[in-house]
């Protein structure tokens, strides 16, 4: 069992068990099936939407080679300069390398799950540039040292009392300020530090191929300004947020917003194709785009698993999760969490540490049932169980429990010569971990088989 798995093991047990926990996150998450049926009444026919939107990802993902060429062709032609990475050490290192030729103190950063993939801000602090989280809810998990708990909410697992506090500690506030107060003080100490920037980064809701531009959705405004402000702009984006054309941001946007958080459209929505341009009066001087794979080819390689590719990270399936729900987004110790997090994962770092995650699912499919672009998540979670018994990495007592059940199953006399006290004794023993925090699993005397034969001989 790996260090991953047993850490994991250890963790679900103690969150699960935490009620305060529970509380917080059913209240957070209750709000947001509340606003979500309101806002997929904007589309005439939400299952229609969906699929059609899984069919632009398709299209994407399927000619992603050709799609990147040009994105890069035309991005490039506006004076940006395009970075291709296989990994996040080549990303550290070019970001690292940007930096230092600029002299950077001082770097803002609007919200991005690919920055924390690769841990942007540990390697920049290990520099002594300061990096400024200018997302309201990544800024609160900054201050308290903690990774983002939700793709889309950051500090989900926080009550207002809990922020109040954090602000109290940290930053010398009135432990009774309300949320509004809180906020503007994060505002204004925010506010400061994109003027002091000579660095902003950004992540992409999504790269757009026909006009080599990236498209960013926001509520607060932080992206706008870290990609304006600062002299230089520096954008990191997987290369599976591709999409075809500009057009399909009509569909994909709303999309996007009312699976995230049960908006119709966000509050902003902006489309960056290029640095400032001659006799244009704001904008930053100079523009990155990093490419990041990170292992995202892998996956395209695969064809059972390339639809997780599809994912524009809406955070629905988290939300709908009864794992997430009751044992938290850090306790799976990854950058993406839930059952979209379950399926990734084990494809972009080694299977044997990380497939655990694949059987952190009862398999209730209602991932599956929410998803915005119609992923077939618990098929992926079952595929991603199976290529690591494919690869050898099933422990012992698993190879040895199946082995003693297709013996049995494909002998109907063995499996009736054990009675139901002898099967009610060898699945309990087996079963240990299940039966520990749950009654004992008891057969009857008699199987359906041998019932069924009696029946028989009656008629």
């Amino acid at each position: 069992m790996s260090h991953s798995s047993i850490a994991f093991q250890k963790k679900s047990k103690e969150k699960a068990a935490d009620r305060d926990h529970r509380q917080v996150i059913n209240f957070n998450i209750g709000r947001y099936n509340a606003s979500v049926p309101a806002g997929k009444k904007q589309f005439s026919n939400v299952s229609l939407a969906r699929e059609r939107a899984k069919n632009l990802k398709w299209k994407a993902m399927e000619t992603l080679d050709q799609q990147l060429e040009n994105f890069e062709a035309l991005i490039t032609g506006r004076g940006a300069k395009v970075i291709w990475c296989e990994d996040s050490k080549q990303a550290i290192d070019e970001i690292v390398a940007i930096c230092k030729e600029k002299n950077c103190s001082t770097l803002v950063k609007s919200k991005s799950m690919v920055t924390e993939e690769i841990h942007l801000n540990k390697h920049l602090e290990a520099q002594g540039i300061e990096s400024i989280e200018t997302d309201l809810g990544e800024y609160i998990q900054q201050l308290d040292g903690e990774t983002p708990y939700h793709i889309v909410t950051p500090a989900m697992h926080k009550s207002k009392a809990d922020i109040a506090r954090l602000f109290a500690d940290k930053l010398g506030t009135d432990p009774n300020l309300s949320a509004e107060q809180l906020t503007l003080i994060a505002r204004d100490r925010l506010r400061q530090k994109y003027a002091e920037a000579e660095v902003g980064v950004t992540g992409a809701n999504f790269i757009i191929a026909d006009i080599g531009g990236i498209a960013i959705t926001e509520n607060e405004g932080n992206a706008r300004l870290s990609c304006s402000m600062p002299k230089t702009h520096i954008v990191i984006v997987g290369i599976e947020k591709m999409i075809p054309s500009m057009t399909d941001l009509a569909l994909l946007w709303p999309l996007l917003a009312t699976f995230g958080t049960g908006q119709r459209i966000t509050s902003y929505s902006t489309i960056v194709t290029g640095p400032r341009q001659p006799g244009e009066t704001d904008g930053p001087e100079e523009m990155y785009v990093i490419l990041l794979d990170n292992g995202r080819t892998n996956m395209l390689a695969n064809e059972k698993t390339r639809e997780a590719l599809y994912c524009i990270r809406c955070g629905a399936c988290l939300n709908a999760c009864p794992v997430y729900k009751n044992i938290g987004g850090h306790t799976y110790d990854t950058t993406y969490s839930g059952p979209i997090g379950s399926v990734i994962t084990p494809h972009l770092k080694p299977m044997k540490e990380w497939k655990h995650l694949s059987h952190a699912s009862s398999l209730c499919g209602n991932c599956t049932e929410v998803c915005a672009v119609r992923i077939n998540l618990h098929e992926l979670l079952l595929e991603n169980r199976h290529e690591a018994q494919q690869q050898g990495y099933a422990p012992l007592a698993e190879k040895v429990a199946w082995k003693m059940w297709k013996t049995g199953m494909l002998k109907r006399r063995w499996m009736n010569m054990a009675n139901g006290n002898i099967k009610t004794k060898v699945i309990n023993s087996i079963a240990g971990a299940w039966t520990k925090d749950r009654s004992k699993l008891i057969f009857p005397k008699k199987s359906f088989n041998e019932l069924w034969a009696e029946r028989r001989k009656g008629l």
